[in-house]
């Protein structure tokens, strides 16, 4: 059943889909996808040609738009616009903490979740199309993972685009997750760094707040158990536009005086808490190394086990002498699945995740080298998340792809420039910039 509601500008549609949970097997088990269709609510779209947009992550749904907020607008102009919730996100068939178990146990749960990576995505988008666009394909949006995805699409399924356009998400084509782990963590003290010369009064601050967690061990009201590393975590704010001025303003009500002395401020731990906590997104903590496997090389814990390669993210001996507290971004580890209640019962299904030796290769380099589907790609300059430089290599390696590299924006660039990011990768796509 579909059902057709109106906000301001725009017409949605919810609509839901089978398809096969391995594709290798059609006539197996089958879940649903969810996705909502926009139409621009004074244009209308039968007439207009297909956009479908993938979210980043892994393990995050569509975002949820309010009217023709952000660059769902502009779109609207040239599109209908298909907003996909990834297979076990949002309102599609879920795999969280409370469904999972209904699969078996942690092997189980591992086998199953090994079939919702990109490639896995981008098969469910070729399921689909027939239903959605008759046949003809269709513009792949693709936002940071959601770009992964993208370029597995155009090596794995190139007849299905007409275009595709990538924003902060061009991913190495071949290195191991150690590789990408490596070279983000320069990148999180660049961005510690950056914070602390726009407020350097938060250098004392992160270090208050930190020796005061390390003595207390703090259990926020959800159960999560708050430690220096994950409060150096909330550094992922940095990797978004006004994530910096958040942080600080986080920092500043740390505090209050009580009566046994100073403690952790109800409003600084009900703000970490909803920062640092997993419940909506657990597959973004469960699968995010998995992104990168494709050899018979296991992830093994690439984020934590490459931290001990730089010795400037160990709080303890920073706060041992007088250096600042660095922070630290996308970077899952396995305290994580200790400390958050949204991971704890999936810890033995990541580690065997993290173990797992037989990912298939996502990049098909010599298919993507012959490219003759229209591309374009924004890439941040100094994107937290996504390193610039396998970006460019990658970008080289795509037959055709046209590039436009700023440092007007950080990684959430297509969230919050309204139209001009979208604008700007149209523009390319279609060869008139």
């Amino acid at each position: 059943m579909t059902v057709t509601y109106r906000q301001p500008g725009v017409v949605f549609t919810d609509r839901r889909f089978s398809v096969p949970l391995d594709h290798d097997d059609p006539a197996g088990e089958r879940i649903e996808l969810f996705a909502r269709e926009a139409v621009s609510a004074s244009r209308g779209g039968a007439d207009r040609p297909w956009l479908v947009y993938l979210q980043g992550g892994p393990g995050c749904p569509a975002t949820r738009f309010h009217g023709t907020e952000s660059w769902l607008g502009r779109a609207l102009r040239d599109f209908r616009v298909l907003l996909l919730d990834q297979r076990g996100t949002g309102n599609s068939t879920p795999a969280t903490r409370q469904t999972l178990p209904l699969r078996g146990g942690p092997r189980e749960q591992a086998d199953y979740l090994a079939r919702f990576r990109a490639d896995s995505i981008v098969r469910d988008c070729e399921a689909i199309r027939p239903d959605v666009t008759g046949g003809a394909p269709w513009t792949v949006l693709g936002q940071s993972f959601g770009g992964f995805c993208a370029t597995h699409y155009l090596s794995a399924a190139p007849e299905g685009l007409a275009a595709a356009i990538i924003t902060g998400g061009l991913p190495t084509l071949d290195g191991h997750a150690d590789d990408v782990y490596r070279a983000a963590y320069p990148r999180m003290a660049r961005k510690s760094a950056a914070h602390y010369a726009r407020y350097p009064q938060d250098v004392e601050r992160a270090r208050r707040v930190a020796a005061h967690i390390a003595e207390h061990e703090p259990v926020l009201d959800n159960g999560y158990r708050l430690t220096v590393p994950a409060f150096q975590s909330l550094g992922m704010l940095l990797g978004s536009g006004d994530g910096s001025h958040r942080l600080h303003y986080l920092l500043e009500d740390a505090f209050v005086t009580t009566a046994s002395g100073p403690a952790l401020s109800d409003a600084f731990r009900e703000d970490v808490q909803a920062a640092l906590s997993y419940a909506r997104v657990p597959l973004f903590a469960v699968l995010h190394e998995s992104a990168y496997g494709q050899d018979e090389r296991p992830t093994a814990w690439s984020a934590e086990r490459m931290r001990a390669e730089f010795p400037r993210f160990d709080a303890e001996k920073a706060l041992a002498g007088d250096a600042p507290v660095l922070f630290t971004g996308e970077a899952v580890q396995r305290w994580m699945f200790d400390g958050d209640p949204a991971l704890r019962p999936l810890r033995e299904t990541a580690e065997l995740l993290a173990a797992r030796t037989d990912w298939p290769r996502l990049y098909d380099t010599e298919r993507l080298a012959a490219n003759e589907v229209p591309v374009a790609a924004t890439i941040y300059h100094d994107d937290l998340f996504v390193d610039t430089e396998h970006s460019l290599r990658t970008a080289r390696a795509i037959r055709g792809l046209r590039t436009w590299v700023t440092d007007e924006y950080e990684h959430d660039g297509l969230r919050v420039s309204g139209p001009r990011v979208l604008d700007r990768m149209l523009a390319l796509v279609r060869g008139e910039a």
